[in-house]
């Protein structure tokens, strides 16, 4: 099954892309919980998180870590927030959230809008970042 991270990944469908390499993709949530929310994907179509390979899921936290390091330096926050979900994508995914209280990632809240230009700005912010 194709997913719409895959359609990302092929260049299908636009991203505001934050960092790439041969094996991971990080680009910014569209329906984010804050400014700087990100999503880390492997490039490789795997479902579930926990059914990667274990090199590929180390690499995986490595890769998301470096992205999260260069969000803290653009985002005011007291961290970084990890949560991996996995219902609403079927494709393993990440979420990078910058957070000040453990609600800051409560997935029920309302999410933020920006305009096309504030999304470009704010990946270019966390790639130059890196």
């Amino acid at each position: 099954m194709t997913t719409i991270f895959s359609k990302i990944i092929k260049g299908e469908i636009p991203a505001y892309k934050i960092a790439e390499n041969d094996r991971f993709l990080a680009f910014l949530d569209i329906n984010p919980l804050a400014k700087g929310h990100t999503l880390v994907i492997p490039k490789k179509e795997v479902d579930y998180i926990f059914d990667m390979d274990d090199q590929l899921y180390a690499d995986c936290f490595l890769f998301a870590k470096k992205v999260a390091l260069a969000i803290k330096k653009v985002v005011q926050c007291e961290k970084v927030g990890v949560a991996v979900v996995g219902l609403e994508v079927f494709h393993a995914h990440i979420h990078l959230v910058p957070i000040n209280d453990i609600y800051d990632i409560d997935f029920k809240k309302p999410k933020l809008k920006f305009t096309q230009e504030e999304f470009l700005q704010i990946a270019k912010l966390i790639s130059d970042n890196l």
